[in-house]
């Protein structure tokens, strides 16, 4: 079963900057490419580090990049 968001350590600032933007799940999170996070305010390299390896653990990843 996957994590929820809310239960991944990602920071405060992180959580609410996805949170904001609507997303909520790790299934939401394969919809959005990498640049499109890091855009959201308060959603940083670190966060984005964390999300990717547990995406990975799940044989998911971000949308591909254009």
């Amino acid at each position: 079963m996957k994590p929820e968001l809310a239960n991944i350590k990602i920071g405060q600032p992180a959580y609410r900057a996805l949170k904001n933007a609507g997303i909520e799940s790790l299934d939401q999170l394969t919809q959005y490419r990498e640049t499109e996070l890091l855009a959201l305010h308060g959603f940083g390299p670190k966060a984005l580090g964390i999300l990717k390896s547990i995406l990975a653990e799940y044989s998911l990843s971000f949308k591909e990049e254009e």
